[in-house]
């Protein structure tokens, strides 16, 4: 069974604790997301695989450890995933940028895709699948079935704020991808939003409704 990371930084609640009020603009808004992003990307990427390097300090050689190849993706699930991509790659500038689109039915509320684009070596790197909101898990299972069918194997999925219904759905159907989460909420309404939630990411990052 996969392993769930919900974050306890101070930087990372505070933060989440500010998307979470309605009257945060849309500016604001923007500037946590990818803030909280790269607060969790530094804790997710702790297990990547380091090697041994020879190099010359000005003072003399040395043997350091670097990583062992920089061969990592960022998928973000369109559109809302899309505000947590820079401040991932303010850590892992060389990562490549790969994208899943979907959109929730209104009325099955399961995902349905629109668009998949990703690098052509996925099946060599070290994904991470992110969106704000693990609401139902629809989206993000649909987002990580695809990228499995195209060759994807090491996979992991971060989030903002989850639900335990998402969270459950997500391990089920994916026993192998870690996830990592800022804020672990309530559960969901009947309309299927998280609650106490911060309401719709995608709205609020893009001033829309």
């Amino acid at each position: 069974m996969s392993k769930v990371y919900v974050f306890d930084h101070p930087l990372i609640q505070h933060k989440t604790a500010m998307i979470r009020k309605e009257e945060t603009s849309v500016k604001d808004f923007r500037e946590l997301v990818k803030e909280i992003s790269m607060l969790m990307a530094y804790e997710a990427t702790r297990t990547l695989p380091l090697k041994e390097v020879k190099i010359t300090t000005p003072m003399q050689p040395a043997t350091v450890n670097m990583l062992d190849g920089e061969d990592i993706a960022i998928v973000p699930i369109l559109r809302a995933g899309l505000g947590m991509v820079d401040g991932m790659l303010a850590l892992v500038p060389n990562a490549k940028v790969g994208h899943v689109g979907l959109y929730r039915d209104p009325e099955t509320h399961l995902p349905v895709e629109y668009y998949c684009k990703l690098p052509n070596d996925i099946d060599k790197r070290e994904i991470f699948v992110v969106d704000p909101m693990l609401a139902t898990g629809g989206s993000a299972v649909a987002a990580i079935d695809f990228i499995k069918k195209r060759g994807g194997k090491k996979i992991c999925f971060l989030c903002l704020i989850a639900a335990p219904e998402g969270i459950e759905v997500l391990q089920k159907a994916h026993p192998d991808v870690d996830i990592y989460i800022a804020a672990k909420d309530e559960g969901l309404n009947e309309n299927k939003y998280i609650l106490p939630g911060l309401g719709d990411a995608g709205d609020r990052l893009y001033g829309t409704k």
